[in-house]
């Protein structure tokens, strides 16, 4: 008998401790604010017979615990080791909860758990609580950022190699996502927040677009910062930061950073023109594919515009532009040094926005249609378009002039500095065909005095000597890439 009830007490503790299975609840404290911890979580923190964490964290929960409540610390790269005292001590039939910061679900320790289950076959019940994430909180404190889509991108190549972390920059950059940067930089990983900005830049990521970067966020060491692409430092940020990289339409408004969602986008689009709006788009995607990026920002301007009209990436090779010519006759014209511009002909003359002219205080003037031009040209056995060029010489010496059609023209133009008659602002030579064309492009180069714009070979037209000649008059937006508000 005596052993009979030494088998029945020892079936009773066997069904008491089944029925007292445990529990793994993993928990996110959020981002270490006391008022940013869930009541969710901070319930399963009160009520939990053992807290298993990273020992850093305790700090945000101690006044929450349970007297009797079994604390398991351990230091950092202790996760595994973390899981695995949860397990034991919930096959001991405990309801232990597992904290991680922000949401333990994101980069914690809710998928090591879900694992370690499966590996062990165990029949212990895990319970997910979410909690904000650094991101967010990161986010809510820089304003809007993460008003569309977006990606969360650790740069922590411990478990994932280098080239895989890049793809997914780059997919991320070209698909114009939101991107949040966990890891972004410690001790031994220096350069790969460099690397980052730099695919970003490449991609077309417009220099302007705002970076907000969140260290400590919640925390009494708070600290938050908002900047360009252009601007910023990667060295800023550290294990503690998260950085916020926005998409093509986010923008900086009064120290806020803001990605629209869309509800205002009709409004805006009629604000600044549609046209505009594509011309935006198109501008960043020419800038991505160009080869060579590192170029002075007037040619580069000048440059897209050019690619832009034509759709032709020859150009890169076929755009000559003496330096800083651009950027001082955009000077002249804003200064109304420059009053005049002389085209060819009449296309050349259409295809120049008259926003810009009227904004710069500008005439276009075109002789083609004057009525001395046909007798000039008779009498002297010459071109209309270079009798053209003549009269507005005589009228117009210092203008700057423009050719998109008549290589005749640009030869007389040429001719008449020579003899010293002329003495134009600048020159746009973008004349095109097969007869004496490249020979009067040839022509213009070596007046180093004059500055010039000369589209190489017999490629040319009316239409992109127009562009160039936009491109100047609203290189003061140039810096920010937003072409075409003039459209």
């Amino acid at each position: 008998m005596p052993k009979t009830k030494e088998l029945i007490l020892s079936l009773h503790i066997q069904i008491e401790k089944n029925m007292k299975k445990g529990k793994i609840i993993v928990a996110g404290i959020g981002p270490g604010s006391e008022a940013d911890i869930t009541p969710a979580v901070l319930h399963a923190v009160a009520h939990a017979d053992v807290v298993v964490g990273y020992k850093y964290y305790f700090q945000f929960i101690k006044p929450y615990l349970a007297p009797d409540t079994v604390c398991v610390d351990t230091g950092m790269k202790k996760e595994r080791q973390r899981a695995e005292q949860a397990f034991e001590y919930a096959d001991q039939g405990k309801t232990v909860c597992v904290i991680s910061s922000g949401d333990a679900g994101i980069y914690g320790m809710t998928p090591l758990v879900y694992e370690m289950k499966k590996e062990r076959s165990s029949e212990v019940e895990i319970v997910s609580l979410p909690g904000i994430s650094a991101f967010q909180k990161a986010a809510s404190l820089l304003g809007a950022p993460v008003g569309h889509d977006f990606c969360v991108i650790s740069l922590s190549d411990l478990m994932t190699p280098w080239e895989k972390i890049e793809k997914r920059i780059i997919a991320a950059a070209t698909a114009d996502f939101v991107t949040a940067i966990y890891n972004p930089r410690s001790e031994g990983r220096y350069w790969q927040l460099h690397r980052l900005k730099e695919l970003f830049l490449e991609a077309g990521r417009s220099p302007e677009t705002p970076v907000g970067l969140v260290r400590q966020a919640g925390r009494e060491e708070q600290q938050v910062k908002l900047t360009t692409l252009h601007d910023f430092q990667p060295d800023d940020a550290d294990m503690f930061t998260v950085v916020l990289v926005g998409n093509s339409q986010s923008y900086n408004w009064q120290n806020t950073f803001i990605t629209p969602r869309g509800y205002y986008k009709e409004d805006a689009e009629e604000a600044n023109g549609i046209g505009q709006q594509i011309m935006i788009r198109s501008f960043r995607t020419i800038e991505a594919e160009l080869k060579d990026k590192n170029i002075p920002l007037g040619r580069k301007w000048a440059l897209l515009h050019a690619i832009h009209t034509t759709a032709d990436f020859d150009m890169e090779k076929l755009l000559k532009i003496d330096d800083n010519t651009v950027e001082n006759l955009y000077s002249r014209f804003e200064k109304r040094e420059i009053k005049t511009v002389v085209t060819d002909v009449t296309m050349a003359a259409s295809g120049i926005r008259k926003g810009a002219l009227q904004r710069m205080g500008v005439e276009v003037k075109c002789y083609l249609g004057d009525e001395r031009v046909a007798a000039l040209a008779a009498e002297k056995g010459i071109t209309r378009t270079q009798a053209g060029i003549r009269l507005a010489v005589e009228e117009h010496p210092d203008a700057l002039y423009v050719f998109g059609n008549a290589p005749t023209a640009l030869m007389e133009l040429c001719l008449l500095i020579k003899k010293g008659k002329a003495a134009p602002a600048g020159v746009v030579a973008a004349p095109v065909g097969f007869v004496h064309v490249e020979e009067s492009k040839h022509m213009l180069k070596p007046f180093a005095a004059v500055p010039k714009l000369i589209v190489e070979g017999r490629k040319g037209g009316s239409n992109l000597a127009a562009t160039l000649v936009n491109a100047i008059l609203c290189f003061n937006d140039a810096e920010l890439l937003k072409p075409g508000r003039d459209v």
